[in-house]
Protein backbone atom coordinates (compact mmCIF):
# COMPACT_ATOMS: atom_id res chain seq x y z
CA UNK A 1 0.00 0.00 0.00
CA UNK A 2 1.16 3.21 -1.19
CA UNK A 3 2.06 5.42 1.71
CA UNK A 4 -0.32 8.77 2.41
CA UNK A 5 1.45 12.03 1.46
CA UNK A 6 0.92 13.99 4.97
CA UNK A 7 0.38 18.02 4.35
CA UNK A 8 -0.19 20.59 6.85
CA UNK A 9 -2.00 23.98 5.24
CA UNK A 10 -0.84 27.18 6.58
CA UNK A 11 -3.04 29.95 5.66
CA UNK A 12 -5.43 32.85 7.47
CA UNK A 13 -8.20 33.16 5.11
CA UNK A 14 -10.76 30.28 6.87
CA UNK A 15 -12.51 29.51 3.33
CA UNK A 16 -9.04 29.03 2.08
CA UNK A 17 -8.36 26.73 4.58
CA UNK A 18 -11.71 24.85 4.50
CA UNK A 19 -11.72 24.50 0.85
CA UNK A 20 -7.81 23.03 1.08
CA UNK A 21 -8.77 20.73 3.63
CA UNK A 22 -11.96 19.12 1.50
CA UNK A 23 -9.53 18.64 -1.47
CA UNK A 24 -6.75 16.84 0.18
CA UNK A 25 -8.33 14.84 2.74
CA UNK A 26 -10.92 13.58 0.47
CA UNK A 27 -8.52 12.66 -2.24
CA UNK A 28 -6.76 8.98 -2.33
CA UNK A 29 -3.21 9.36 -1.45
CA UNK A 30 -3.39 12.33 0.53
CA UNK A 31 -4.04 13.28 4.31
CA UNK A 32 -4.28 16.48 6.32
CA UNK A 33 -2.31 16.38 9.41
CA UNK A 34 -2.70 19.74 10.36
CA UNK A 35 -4.07 23.12 9.39
CA UNK A 36 -2.86 26.48 10.82
CA UNK A 37 -4.16 30.08 10.86
CA UNK A 38 -0.78 31.80 11.08
CA UNK A 39 2.92 31.21 11.26
CA UNK A 40 3.39 32.69 14.95
CA UNK A 41 4.29 29.31 16.75
CA UNK A 42 4.62 28.00 13.06
CA UNK A 43 8.47 25.62 14.25
CA UNK A 44 6.28 24.48 17.18
CA UNK A 45 2.93 23.56 15.15
CA UNK A 46 4.70 22.07 12.17
CA UNK A 47 6.81 19.88 14.83
CA UNK A 48 3.33 18.79 16.36
CA UNK A 49 2.04 17.26 13.64
CA UNK A 50 5.27 16.12 11.27
CA UNK A 51 4.00 16.97 7.71
CA UNK A 52 5.50 15.91 5.01
CA UNK A 53 4.47 18.69 2.81
CA UNK A 54 3.46 22.16 3.86
CA UNK A 55 1.21 24.38 1.76
CA UNK A 56 1.99 27.61 2.79
CA UNK A 57 0.18 31.20 2.13
CA UNK A 58 2.44 34.20 1.99
CA UNK A 59 0.23 37.30 3.44
CA UNK A 60 -0.06 36.59 7.16
CA UNK A 61 -0.27 38.91 10.07
CA UNK A 62 3.09 39.60 11.61
CA UNK A 63 4.94 36.28 10.37
CA UNK A 64 4.63 36.10 6.76
CA UNK A 65 4.89 32.97 4.76
CA UNK A 66 8.18 33.56 3.56
CA UNK A 67 9.74 34.18 7.12
CA UNK A 68 8.25 31.32 8.17
CA UNK A 69 9.92 29.11 5.25
CA UNK A 70 12.51 30.05 6.11
CA UNK A 71 12.00 29.17 9.84
CA UNK A 72 11.06 26.01 8.45
CA UNK A 73 13.80 25.00 6.56
CA UNK A 74 16.32 26.20 9.39
CA UNK A 75 14.57 23.44 11.61
CA UNK A 76 13.79 20.58 9.18
CA UNK A 77 15.82 20.35 5.98
CA UNK A 78 13.76 18.03 4.59
CA UNK A 79 10.51 19.26 4.64
CA UNK A 80 8.62 20.29 1.14
CA UNK A 81 7.20 24.10 1.43
CA UNK A 82 5.11 25.02 -1.37
CA UNK A 83 3.94 28.32 -1.95
CA UNK A 84 0.07 28.75 -2.66
CA UNK A 85 -1.14 32.68 -2.60
CA UNK A 86 -2.12 35.17 -4.87
CA UNK A 87 1.15 37.24 -5.49
CA UNK A 88 2.99 36.25 -8.66
CA UNK A 89 4.93 39.45 -8.61
CA UNK A 90 8.82 38.54 -8.96
CA UNK A 91 10.36 39.81 -5.70
CA UNK A 92 7.69 37.53 -3.87
CA UNK A 93 8.43 34.52 -6.52
CA UNK A 94 12.83 35.11 -5.43
CA UNK A 95 12.02 35.68 -2.04
CA UNK A 96 10.14 32.37 -1.43
CA UNK A 97 12.94 30.17 -3.01
CA UNK A 98 15.29 31.81 -1.69
CA UNK A 99 13.75 31.07 2.20
CA UNK A 100 13.42 27.65 0.75
CA UNK A 101 10.20 27.07 -1.18
CA UNK A 102 10.37 24.31 -3.76
CA UNK A 103 7.56 25.12 -5.92
CA UNK A 104 5.23 28.61 -5.84
CA UNK A 105 1.45 27.81 -7.08
CA UNK A 106 -1.02 30.07 -7.59
CA UNK A 107 -4.34 30.27 -5.51
CA UNK A 108 -6.18 30.54 -8.63
CA UNK A 109 -4.63 26.82 -9.65
CA UNK A 110 -7.30 24.54 -10.73
CA UNK A 111 -8.03 21.73 -7.70
CA UNK A 112 -6.35 18.83 -9.90
CA UNK A 113 -3.36 21.14 -10.08
CA UNK A 114 -2.47 21.64 -6.94
CA UNK A 115 -2.66 18.01 -6.09
CA UNK A 116 -0.04 17.11 -9.16
CA UNK A 117 2.08 19.84 -8.06
CA UNK A 118 1.96 18.26 -4.70
CA UNK A 119 3.00 15.25 -5.76
CA UNK A 120 5.60 16.56 -8.17
CA UNK A 121 7.07 18.27 -5.56
CA UNK A 122 7.16 15.24 -2.90
CA UNK A 123 8.71 13.38 -6.27
CA UNK A 124 11.63 15.94 -6.37
CA UNK A 125 10.00 18.68 -8.66
CA UNK A 126 9.55 22.31 -8.36
CA UNK A 127 5.87 22.79 -9.23
CA UNK A 128 5.10 25.90 -10.28
CA UNK A 129 2.43 27.88 -12.22
CA UNK A 130 2.55 28.98 -15.79
CA UNK A 131 2.88 32.51 -15.34
CA UNK A 132 5.55 32.23 -12.64
CA UNK A 133 6.96 29.69 -14.47
CA UNK A 134 7.60 32.39 -17.46
CA UNK A 135 8.77 35.00 -14.77
CA UNK A 136 11.53 32.43 -13.58
CA UNK A 137 12.30 32.12 -17.36
CA UNK A 138 12.12 35.79 -17.90
CA UNK A 139 14.82 36.17 -14.79
CA UNK A 140 17.52 34.18 -16.38
CA UNK A 141 16.99 35.28 -19.90
CA UNK A 142 17.46 39.12 -18.33
CA UNK A 143 20.98 40.52 -19.51
CA UNK A 144 23.88 40.35 -16.54
CA UNK A 145 23.97 43.98 -14.41
CA UNK A 146 26.91 46.17 -15.65
CA UNK A 147 26.58 47.07 -11.48
CA UNK A 148 28.33 43.63 -11.14
CA UNK A 149 31.57 44.69 -12.45
CA UNK A 150 31.52 47.66 -9.87
CA UNK A 151 31.42 45.40 -6.59
CA UNK A 152 34.98 43.70 -5.58
CA UNK A 153 35.06 39.86 -5.26
CA UNK A 154 35.23 40.94 -1.52
CA UNK A 155 31.69 42.14 -1.73
CA UNK A 156 30.12 40.14 -4.17
CA UNK A 157 30.63 37.33 -1.12
CA UNK A 158 29.30 39.50 1.19
CA UNK A 159 26.27 40.21 -1.23
CA UNK A 160 25.86 36.35 -1.59
CA UNK A 161 25.93 35.88 1.77
CA UNK A 162 23.23 38.19 2.38
CA UNK A 163 21.11 36.70 -0.82
CA UNK A 164 21.99 33.26 1.48
CA UNK A 165 20.10 34.61 4.60
CA UNK A 166 23.29 35.16 6.36
CA UNK A 167 23.38 37.21 9.71
CA UNK A 168 26.26 39.56 9.75
CA UNK A 169 27.98 37.17 12.94
CA UNK A 170 27.51 34.23 10.53
CA UNK A 171 29.45 36.67 7.27
CA UNK A 172 32.19 37.27 9.69
CA UNK A 173 32.71 33.92 10.70
CA UNK A 174 32.48 32.75 6.76
CA UNK A 175 34.74 34.85 5.46
CA UNK A 176 36.97 34.88 8.89
CA UNK A 177 36.92 38.70 8.76
CA UNK A 178 35.61 41.20 11.78
CA UNK A 179 32.18 42.13 12.20
CA UNK A 180 33.41 45.35 11.72
CA UNK A 181 34.77 44.20 8.50
CA UNK A 182 31.48 42.97 7.27
CA UNK A 183 29.64 46.43 7.96
CA UNK A 184 32.33 48.04 6.00
CA UNK A 185 32.01 46.17 3.06
CA UNK A 186 27.55 45.86 3.24
CA UNK A 187 28.07 49.90 3.32
CA UNK A 188 30.20 50.08 0.11
CA UNK A 189 27.75 47.35 -1.58
CA UNK A 190 24.54 49.93 -0.22
CA UNK A 191 26.10 52.74 -1.88
CA UNK A 192 27.30 51.20 -5.36
CA UNK A 193 24.16 49.65 -5.92
CA UNK A 194 21.78 53.02 -4.36
CA UNK A 195 20.10 50.73 -2.09
CA UNK A 196 19.58 51.69 1.77
CA UNK A 197 18.76 47.89 3.23
CA UNK A 198 19.60 44.40 2.99
CA UNK A 199 16.33 43.54 1.36
CA UNK A 200 16.93 46.02 -0.96
CA UNK A 201 19.99 44.77 -1.79
CA UNK A 202 19.00 40.98 -2.27
CA UNK A 203 16.18 42.26 -4.59
CA UNK A 204 18.51 43.98 -6.62
CA UNK A 205 20.96 41.48 -6.64
CA UNK A 206 18.20 38.72 -7.66
CA UNK A 207 16.42 41.24 -9.88
CA UNK A 208 19.83 42.30 -11.76
CA UNK A 209 21.77 39.19 -11.89
CA UNK A 210 24.78 40.68 -9.59
CA UNK A 211 26.04 37.45 -8.80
Amino acid sequence: MTPLIRIAIVDDNPEIREGLYHLINYTEGFVVVGTFVNCLNIVADIQSVMPDLVLMDIDMPKVSGIEATALLRTQFPHLHIVMLTVFENEERIFQAMQAGAVGYLLKKTPPAKILDGIKEAMEGGAPMSPSVARCVVRFFNLPRSPQADVLSPKEKQVLQALVNGRSYKMIAADLQISIGTVQVHIKRVYEKLHVHSAPEAVSKALREKLL
